[in-house]
């Protein structure tokens, strides 16, 4: 990794990239986990019926720009949430492993873990209103509405009126489970990456690259994925509701396995893999080349 700087802008620019991508499958994950809220299986309408469905849906009555809500929050979350998590993730495993063993370039399992979870929780709650906004921007729909309906013209009108109607707190609504969320994610993400090019080069004898990166991350998005999907769930739940129709994160957890049982947790998981694995794909490779170049230009500005 380059300098801490280096890697926060090497993050947040493969974030973006990234986002470009797969923020219509988001979407459509978001919609997903918001269909049926609160009502008993079976008895709600199934507006979105999967992945490619929800697609063709959304592009035959809202047109790409109904796919694509919310890309500019999206950009400038992906900016401070990954620049964090890249940036932050190094500094804190060394330090961690400085104190514990001495040895900044120690390895291990549990700090890596926790370094992961803390670059991801300083990154989300940083950009916590700009994910509440894309949330409410990406679940909206003139014409197949599923949750409830928020019409903001663009985002800075959302924060403005968020901000107008709620104060600072409204903006930072949901902030808690997007924490447990970013933080189950992150926690596995980089340490499953960085142990999956280890052994890749331990057992099958890969070279440092973009086919290393690209398998290394494939196997990180799967695992990422499996872990987050929950939480994801009862965060867009919380960013999205008006009012209070949850009391807190249990609550929404209760209230949603009562009304419509454990499976509702893992609502939109296939948009999710197919948002999340190219998303973790794209940006984990895109960073370590964005953080090759960077290393380059440091080098040849201190030389």
């Amino acid at each position: 990794m380059s300098s801490t700087t280096g890697a926060f802008i090497a993050g947040g620019l493969a974030g973006c990239g990234a986002v470009t991508v797969t923020h219509p499958a988001e979407t459509i994950k978001i919609r997903l986990q918001l269909q049926g809220e609160l009502q008993s299986k079976g008895t709600a309408p199934r507006l979105y019926k999967g992945v490619f469905h929800g697609i063709s849906t959304v592009l035959k009555n809202e047109g790409p720009r109904g796919l694509y809500r919310g890309l500019g929050c999206a950009y400038t979350y992906q900016l401070v949430l990954n620049g964090s998590r890249l940036g932050f993730y190094e500094p804190i495993r060394s330090s961690l492993a400085t104190r514990v063993f001495g040895d900044a370039t120690k390895q291990s399992v549990p700090i890596n873990l926790m370094a992961g979870a803390s670059s991801g929780v300083i990154g989300a709650a940083l950009g916590s209103p700009f994910f509440l906004v894309k949330t409410r921007l990406q679940s909206y729909s003139p014409f197949l509405p599923v949750g409830t309906q928020h019409k903001y013209r663009n985002a800075i009108d959302g924060l403005r009126q968020i901000y107008g109607a709620e104060g600072v707190r409204g903006l930072y609504r949901g902030i808690g489970p997007a924490m447990v969320r970013t933080g189950f994610g992150s926690s596995v993400q980089l340490p499953t990456y960085f142990l999956a090019k280890r052994q890749l080069v331990k057992q099958l004898g890969m070279e440092e690259g973009p086919g290393l990166h690209l398998t290394s991350s494939a196997i990180s998005g799967i695992v990422v994925c499996v872990f987050m999907h929950p939480p994801d769930t009862i965060m867009s739940r919380m960013y999205n509701q008006s009012g209070n129709l949850y009391k807190g994160a249990f609550d929404c957890l209760y209230s949603t396995i009562k009304a419509e049982g454990p499976l509702a947790l893992y609502k939109g998981f296939t948009a999710h893999l197919a948002r999340i694995w190219p998303h973790t794909i794209l940006t984990l490779s895109l960073a370590e080349q964005t953080n090759r170049l960077l290393k380059l230009v440091e080098t040849r500005v201190t030389s």
